[in-house]
């Protein structure tokens, strides 16, 4: 009688089937950027993430591990489009985009660019995830009506103001706040208070972890808290693949 194949855990650098297509994004500005998109291998995706890196000028790309595992997993393990790209002035091996970092200003048309992307390829179900620098990104300027919601991680609130969260509470699109407890920049108590006037806001003290997500329980924790808001069908997320 054959052995039974051993079924792999999932590890750090598995990189699991998916389409995966080197893309650029223009824009209103006149800069290109570059990025890539994943999509699910043999079906089409029920959701999208556009995804929003961290600081460029602390080492922040789109190549930053949890939203490179995020591409390299979610296209198989809940059928998701991951999108991924650097924004103004940022390098990674993909390539350097286009400007030079404006501190979160000129990068509203980062942002734009990718959404206008999104709705160009006809990506279902568009969602931020931000991370970080990603997360003012995201609230800042990401109040499309293209965006469904925002899972931000580790967010600073350095660049957003309070009447960034305000707008948002009027936009009345879901967010979810993952705070590690050992934030180098904002924990979780301090969280509650700064996120008060974005009613929806869900805050996630994520017990443990700190603000790089560093270990493979902490990322994981992060794909099943993503997956959980954006395709809940899929979550948990299993931690073999077949």
């Amino acid at each position: 009688m054959p052995e039974t194949p051993a079924v792999p855990d999932l590890r750090a650098e598995t990189v699991l089937p998916a389409r995966r297509e080197d893309v650029e994004l223009h824009t209103a500005d006149g800069l290109t950027l570059v990025g890539e998109l994943a999509l699910p291998a043999d079906r089409d995706p029920v959701a999208t993430l556009v995804t929003l890196h961290p600081l460029p000028t602390a080492g922040g790309f789109m190549d930053s591990h949890v939203l490179r595992k995020a591409s390299y997993r979610l296209p198989a393990l809940a059928d998701l489009a991951v999108l991924r790209f650097n924004t103004r002035g940022t390098s990674s091996p993909r390539g350097t985009s286009g400007g030079a970092f404006d501190a979160g200003d000129g990068e509203r048309f980062d942002v734009a660019a990718a959404l206008e992307f999104a709705e160009f390829r006809d990506l279902p179900h568009v969602w931020l995830l931000g991370w970080s620098f990603g997360t003012d990104l995201a609230l800042v300027h990401g109040r499309d009506p293209l965006v469904e919601g925002l899972v931000l991680l580790s967010p600073p609130l350095r660049w957003s103001t309070p009447a960034d969260l305000e707008a948002w509470a009027e936009f009345g699109r879901p967010v979810t706040a993952l705070v590690p407890e050992f934030d180098d920049f904002l924990r979780p108590a301090e969280a509650v208070e700064r996120f008060a006037p974005l009613r929806q806001a869900e805050v996630v003290a994520v017990e443990g972890a700190k603000h790089l997500w560093v270990g493979e329980n902490a990322v994981r924790r992060v794909l099943d808290e993503v997956v959980a808001r954006v395709n809940p069908a899929k979550a948990p997320l299993p931690t073999r693949w077949p």
